[in-house]
C-alpha cells in the first residue's frame, strides 16, 4: 500500500494496520514492535499498566524470553476514525514448564495523527494444550 496507515481509517487501511501489527509481533523483535507505538503510549496488558515505549521493550523482551515459538494471528473487530479493535490468538511453549497454550484475547487502539499508537488495552485468556492441537505453525 503507497499511503502511510494514518487517522481517519478506512477498512482497507484498518485491515492493513492489523496485518502490519501481526507481522510485527510475529518478528519477536521489541525494537521493531515498539517504533509503532508513542513515545509515551499508554497500555493495559492484562493486570499490567505500562507507560512509555521503552517500558514496551522491556515488557516484550521478558515476555517471549518466557514465551517460546511464539505464533500469533489478530483479525480486525472493528474501527473508527483513530480506533481499531481486533481479536487475536497466538500460541506459545512455556520456557520453564514446556507447556503448549493458546491465547484468546482482544485489543482496543487508539492512534495518533501520525498513526503511532497512543493507547493498548489488551484483555486475555490463557488455554492449556497440547503440542499436536496447535494451529498457529510456521
Amino acid at each position: 500500500m503507497k499511503n502511510k496507515l494514518i487517522p481517519p481509517f478506512t477498512l482497507e487501511t484498518a485491515k492493513a494496520k492489523v496485518q502490519a501489527a501481526e507481522d510485527a509481533w510475529n518478528s519477536k523483535d521489541p525494537e521493531r514492535v515498539a517504533l509503532s507505538y508513542t513515545e509515551h503510549t499508554k497500555w493495559r496488558n492484562r493486570d499490567k499498566f505500562i507507560e512509555g515505549r521503552e517500558a514496551v521493550k522491556k515488557f516484550l523482551s521478558k515476555k517471549w524470553e518466557k514465551e517460546l515459538d511464539y505464533r500469533l494471528m489478530k483479525e480486525l473487530w472493528a474501527h473508527t476514525d483513530n480506533r481499531i479493535s481486533v481479536r487475536f490468538e497466538y500460541e506459545w511453549r512455556n520456557a520453564d514448564t514446556g507447556q503448549w497454550y493458546r491465547t484468546h484475547g482482544n485489543e482496543h487502539w487508539q492512534f495518533d495523527a501520525e498513526g503511532l499508537m497512543e493507547i493498548r488495552d489488551m484483555s486475555a485468556n490463557d488455554i492449556p494444550i497440547l503440542e499436536s492441537h496447535r494451529e498457529y505453525k510456521y
